[in-house]
This record gives structure tokens, sequence and C-alpha cells, in this order.
């Protein structure tokens, strides 16, 4: 339920995508935000890159563009996200016309008649639907990649926030921030809180740092910095989002910096952040390195 398809949805029920793409050795690149009813924005993102002068469609545009193009128009929302959907619509408050009304007989549980049309239990989906709007999962994936002669790809994908305001647009798709690639000297890219990311344009920061002679971790870690420093360190703001990058040189060397070393819970139980590599061999986890340790200290 992170993103795409079955992922969750904005604030009115509509699943908004957005994706980049930028290929090294030609010095391109696509983008497309806040498209709708198409599975694989990224894809929509390449066909912007190959078959445009443009660099960024958005919103209906974007999607009549996709429809041109073959993609095929459909509903990304599965019976399990409306129905957290609609659980989230009905709990914002007790004073807006969702959920059982003042008509409700006293003393019935308003889970009985909760909607869903689905193949889970009724229990089973409400207690999923509560905890996902607990703690709303992330979902957005960077991926960069260098090949054997040193050309250097990469893509970020996402949906998004979770019930986000329709029309916003993070940093995945916003070349410079989400995603940016230098064939020259590396790629970086980022996942987390986009708002903050565009305000330090990350992975370009990134690669620039690692052009100075800066390691693919050292510049990633110069990325957090900065976003801890556009709140001056205000620890009870930071705690309050997380934010990784990841970094990959002409050479291959890769590194991650994460302002959050550690992930918390609703139990309370810490996990280590980490990302994944893969060698052209195997996929491994390495732990990214971190600003912080974590948020709940």
């Amino acid at each position: 339920m992170s993103v795409g398809y079955g992922g969750l949805p904005n604030e009115e029920g509509d699943v908004e995508l957005d994706a980049s793409v930028m290929h090294g050795p030609t010095k391109r690149a696509g983008a497309v935000a806040s498209i709708r009813y198409i599975k694989n924005p990224s894809k929509v993102a390449k066909i912007v890159m190959e078959r445009t002068d443009h660099l960024l469609l958005v919103g209906e545009g974007a999607l009549r563009f996709a429809l041109a193009h073959g993609f095929k128009k459909e509903d990304l929302l599965t019976e399990e996200s409306r129905a957290v959907w609609l659980k989230w619509k009905e709990t914002m408050s007790d004073k807006d016309g969702w959920g059982p009304g003042l008509t409700a007989p006293d003393g019935v549980d308003p889970n009985q008649s909760f909607f869903y049309d689905g193949p889970m239990k009724r229990e089973e989906i409400i207690a999923l639907a509560d905890r996902i709007i607990a703690h709303p999962p992330t979902g957005t994936i960077n991926c960069i990649a260098v090949n054997e002669r040193g050309d250097i790809s990469g893509t970020t994908t996402t949906s998004g926030l979770a019930f986000k305001i329709p029309g916003r647009v993070g940093d995945s798709p916003i070349i410079g921030a989400g995603l940016f690639v230098d064939n020259e000297v590396g790629a970086a890219g980022s996942t987390g809180r986009g708002e903050e990311n565009i305000k330090i344009n990350g992975a370009h920061t990134i690669v620039e740092m690692m052009r100075r002679g800066m390691s693919p971790t050292d510049a990633c870690l110069e990325a957090c910095k900065r976003v801890s420093n556009s709140y001056n360190g205000n620890m009870k703001k930071l705690r309050t989002f997380s934010i990784n990058f990841y970094a990959l040189n002409k050479s291959g060397e890769y590194g991650g910096g994460a302002l959050w070393g550690y992930s918390v819970n609703k139990k309370g139980e810490r996990k280590r952040v980490q990302y994944a590599v893969n060698d052209g061999v195997d996929n491994k986890l390495h732990d990214i390195a971190y600003l912080y340790e974590s948020p709940d200290k």
C-alpha cells in the first residue's frame, strides 16, 4: 500500500504518481508529476525524455500524453487501499459529514457498517486501516546504476505522501532534487520528505560534492546537514520527518546518508535504516550512514 497500484491516494481518493528519469550518456531527462490512472509513471517519464522537447509534464496533460502513447487508463485503488482511505476520511473529524451520523442508533459499533467489498475479513481490514492511518507507509524508489563503460542512468518514482492535498508534488520528479545524473561524475537521489529536499536541491548538491572529491557517503551526509540547517538544528521539528539520500560515482563507489539511522515503529521498536546494492551478481542490504541516531532520542 505504499506506491503505485494499490498505493494510498490523496485526500480525495485519487492515486497521484510522480517520476523522473535521467540518461547520463545523452544528458537527457524526463519527468511526470501528479499523473493519475497510469500504473507505471517512470515509463511515461522515459517517453517524455525520448519523444518530446519538454522535460516535465503534469496532471491532465501528462495523462493525455500517456494515453496518446498507448498507456492504459486504470483505477489504481484496490479495495484495500480504498477502505483505508475511507476510514481515514471518517476518522478525521466527528463534526463533518463522514461516518455514522446523528441518526445512527446509540451503542452500535460504527465498524459494523463500514463499507468494504474485498477478500479480507471486516475486522482485519479495519485493524489494517487503523495501523496505516497511525503510521502511513512510505515507498519512494530511487534507482541509480553505472554500467561497465562507466555510463550512468537513474530513475525516481513515487506516490508521494498518503492523503496529500491533490496536486502536491514532492522531490521525485524534480530534476536536481529527487534525481540528478552527471555522466562525468555520478548520480544521486532521495526518498523521504520531498519538501526538504527541494529546498536544498539535494541530488544536484550531492553530485557537486562528489565532483569536488567527496565520497558518495560523505556527500549524502552533507545533504543531510543542509536539511538540518533548514531548521537550525531544531530537533523537535526534525523528529517529525525522515529523509534519505543515495549516491553512486562513475567508478562504481556507492553510499547513502540519512537524517535518522534508526526508524521507530508504533511499538517503540527500532530498526536500522538500510539501502540495497546490486553489484551485478547479488543484492545486498547496507546500513546507511546517518546524521542523528533515532527520532526517539
